[in-house]
């Protein structure tokens, strides 16, 4: 049986976070490209625990949906749990959440990567 791997990522939602900001809409509320970096740097702490010196994990897919606003100033926190396991391709459950509850949820593909090779590839 798999050990469990997740981890959380948290941050104060600034005002370079917001959808205005980051052109990625008009309301000065968190982005949807910020949540999902939050979501992505979840799981690449989380895959960690399965590398060597020589590797990392690169993102691959997002599957996400954002559920709702998040004002500037409130904590938000990201979870990415480990589900599935098929060789360097890892799956992650991503979910993020403030104070009111859950803003976002979805499914993250990142693959295990030799580090020299991947960047070799440039």
């Amino acid at each position: 049986m798999m050990d469990k791997v997740e981890y959380c990522s948290k941050k104060v939602v600034g005002e370079v976070d917001t959808a205005q900001s980051v052109g990625s809409g008009t309301l000065p509320v968190l982005a949807t490209p910020m949540m999902v970096a939050l979501m992505e740097n979840a799981a690449m702490n989380a895959a960690e625990k399965l590398l060597s010196e020589e590797e990392t994990t690169v993102g691959s897919e997002l599957n996400i949906r954002h559920l709702r606003p998040t004002a500037v100033g409130e904590e938000i926190e990201a979870t990415a749990i480990l589900t599935l396991q098929e060789g360097r391709k890892l799956t992650f459950s991503v979910t993020a959440s403030d104070k009111n509850g859950t803003i976002g949820e979805g499914i993250h593909v990142r693959y295990i990567v030799n580090i020299e090779k991947f960047m070799q590839k440039l």
